[in-house]
């Protein structure tokens, strides 16, 4: 099972969550950010359908896979400025 960490961080004169590199909408304090990150957290864990998605990489090259849609990965929320 694949493991999603979801990080609060300073963003752009605000607070974010950044998920392997990309960052969320810019909120305007740590707590809504935080409270946005778990409930994105929580989201990607819910089950849905088998689908066959298509995606372009870095190189731009394409890609077809099928995606299941039980195989939910593991999440969690790292806070390094909890209790700001």
């Amino acid at each position: 099972m694949s493991r999603v960490i979801y990080e609060v961080v300073e963003h752009d004169g605000g607070w974010a969550y950044r998920v392997a590199g990309s960052f969320s909408e810019t909120f305007a304090s740590h707590e809504r950010a935080l409270k946005a990150a778990r409930r994105a957290a929580q989201e990607h864990k819910i089950p849905g359908d088998t689908r066959v998605i298509a995606y372009q990489d870095q190189a731009g090259i394409r890609h077809e896979e099928t995606d299941r849609g039980d195989d939910r990965p593991s999440t969690s929320v790292n806070d390094p400025g909890q209790g700001r």
